[in-house]
């Protein structure tokens, strides 16, 4: 019997789609090491001068004018006008698929971002292929374009997610609400104390972790300004990201503060940077946020990106896990309060506790090395 051979695909290098395919691959390799896997950014695979073109464009768009992404995002009269189009693209990019899956062999291929798994759906129609093909969702609410009839399996955050997808035409039974797949990182056990001398932190005060995801979006200044007038005790991790402008900023004022400020670029050990803290401010990316509950961390939500974020963001509310900021100068009073009331961030633990999924990696793995053709 030959080693398994799977396919982990996404389309974008900074991102927790990128991430969430890496964590499946590592919970593979620990489940049955000789397994092959392919981990790759189709977007690059097929056409990597549309990739830079596209990934630039949408980093302008959810930028400068992020309202325009909020209409785009998951509305039925564009998913209908976009569809001529998808299949264009996904009818150009199937030679590409078609020679790497004859070379490569699959047993299963996995897709952690809807526009891969767009492609290999269409590819399996077009070429009447029977590969399994896993949606890895990575967003707490589901959106249009991941619906494909050829995809055979939907891997959920939630099992509140599954009538949603069922009301967008998606069988029932092909759905499995096993999590948002993350680094175990996030769950091997760390000694804090340890943790807490290595980055030189004063213990006897909170610490506040502030993020704006893998790039450093968000008001992430304007948070450090207003953490300024928190009267309780605190000291601050800031995590800028690939923003080196951000970092740089924040980087020469850094003595001007009167809080204490522990400033990173694109940090690789986030997992340790949460293990020491008492609360995040991030912005709501769904591989973040499972990291976050993993850590069971309380969490401030700051101007979520319309779209998935924003969803994200109304899930996490609406479950206590997360407390949303529509304005940075109202971080001041609700850390604040978080502070003075030890039993609000109680009560968000334990409904954290509810909702997380810590072993989400390994249960995907493990879904996918049982599966009948696999």
């Amino acid at each position: 019997m030959h080693a398994k051979r799977i396919i982990l695909m996404y389309i974008s290098d900074v991102s927790g789609h990128r991430s969430a395919a890496y964590a499946i691959e590592n919970a593979i390799k620990m489940l049955q090491p000789d397994t092959e896997i392919l981990n790759i950014n189709a977007f690059n695979y097929t056409n990597p001068i549309s990739e830079k073109i596209i990934n630039s464009l949408y980093m302008g768009v959810i930028k400068v004018t992020p309202q325009i992404w909020d209409y785009l995002y998951d509305n039925p009269k564009v998913v209908k006008k976009l569809e001529k189009i998808k299949k264009t693209i996904h009818k150009l990019n199937s030679p590409k698929f078609k020679t790497l899956f004859e070379r490569f062999k699959p047993d299963a291929i996995i897709c952690t971002q809807a526009f891969p798994c767009g492609m290999v759906a269409d590819f399996k129609k077009t070429y009447n292929s029977n590969i399994p093909l896993i949606a890895v969702l990575t967003d707490f609410i589901p959106h249009a374009y991941w619906v494909y009839d050829t995809v055979d399996y939907y891997i959920t955050p939630s099992d509140d997610i599954s009538s949603r997808l069922i009301e967008k035409g998606v069988r029932s039974d092909k759905i499995r609400p096993l999590g948002i797949p993350f680094s175990h990182k996030f769950i091997d056990k760390v000694n804090k104390q340890e943790l807490i001398n290595k980055f030189k932190l004063n213990q006897n005060l909170a610490t506040i972790l502030i993020m704006g995801g893998g790039q450093g979006l968000g008001p992430i200044k304007r948070v450090v300004n207003y953490l300024e007038k928190v009267r309780e005790p605190i000291q601050e991790i800031v995590v800028c990201g690939t923003n080196k402008k951000l970092y740089n900023s924040l980087k020469r004022k850094i003595d001007k503060f009167k809080k204490k400020i522990f400033l990173f670029g694109y940090a690789q050990n986030v997992n340790e940077l949460m293990t020491v803290s008492d609360m995040i401010i991030t912005k709501p990316g769904g591989v973040t946020t499972a990291e976050v509950l993993a850590k069971n961390l309380p969490m401030i939500i700051i101007k979520p990106i319309p779209g998935q974020e924003a969803n994200n963001a109304l899930y996490l509310t609406s479950k206590n896990a997360a407390i949303k900021v529509d304005k940075p100068r109202e971080i001041t009073g609700i850390v604040e309060n978080l502070l003075q009331n030890p039993a609000k961030l109680s009560t968000m633990s334990k409904s954290i506790d509810i909702i997380k999924k810590p072993q989400a990696s390994i249960d995907i793995a493990k879904l996918v090395l049982e599966l009948p053709n696999v």
